[in-house]
């Protein structure tokens, strides 16, 4: 369906889940992929880099080891410490926030300057609805997703006149291999939430998120996509 044989993409997370099925249908399409994950992965696609995304010196000194002419960010990379406000501890609160948002923030910061000399760039940046919703006991997941919609827009404002597109996918709940050992109950209610009677599977955020990296959303920035079969109205 797309062609980016000429591309070169950055995606976080993309050892496993979401980031991996984004890191293989973008490879079919023949972009060089490469993968930034703080766990080793023989396996993954693409070409990997061990790294703490949320450690911005780390994250420079990676940026060495990318391609010059980096065209492509999917900032993907998640994870989720969940409890209620009053119990959560500083911990708990600061690494969501660092990874989740800080992450998206270094990977910009670090990779936009490339696209701007370039003249042309495509940010994707994968939110959640429940940044638009809230979630009862993920409190610092919410907020650093919410960030990443702020973020989003602020730097499809401030890249959008160096040829730079950024825009957000916000997914429901998603099968993936992690979604699968929730207890059965979780997963039977957010599928009730739906109005398509069935959860999103990574393919459909893939496909998203290569659509918004595709020529065919050139004149899309700023914009959040909700995938997530009707779950959030």
């Amino acid at each position: 369906m797309w062609d980016f044989s000429d591309s070169k993409a950055v995606v976080t997370g993309g050892s496993r889940g979401i980031g991996r099925c984004i890191c293989e249908q973008l490879i079919a399409a023949g972009a060089q992929v490469h993968v930034l994950d703080v766990a080793a992965d023989d396996t993954c696609p693409g070409v990997f880099h061990q790294v703490d995304i949320s450690r911005s010196a780390d994250i420079e000194a990676v940026a060495n080891a990318l391609p010059g002419d980096v065209d492509l960010l999917v900032n993907n990379a998640g994870i989720t410490r969940d409890r209620t406000l009053v119990k959560m501890s500083d911990e708990e609160w600061r690494s969501v926030l660092d990874i989740n948002l800080g992450g998206a923030f270094n990977l910009i910061r670090v990779l936009a300057p490339r696209m701007i000399a370039r003249g042309q760039g495509r940010i994707v940046n994968i939110s959640s609805i429940n940044a638009m919703r809230g979630k009862f006991g993920q409190a610092n997941y919410t907020a650093a997703k919410a960030g990443m919609i702020g973020l989003t827009k602020t730097a499809a404002r401030e890249l959008g006149p160096k040829g730079i597109t950024v825009n957000a996918v916000a997914p429901g709940m998603v099968v993936t291999e992690m979604a699968r050992t929730l207890p059965e109950e979780i997963l039977d209610w957010a599928k009730s939430e739906t109005v398509l009677n069935r959860l999103a599977k990574s393919e459909d955020i893939a496909n998203a998120v290569l659509f918004l990296l595709s020529d065919a959303a050139a004149s899309i920035t700023g914009e959040v996509l909700k995938v997530d079969a009707g779950q959030y109205i």
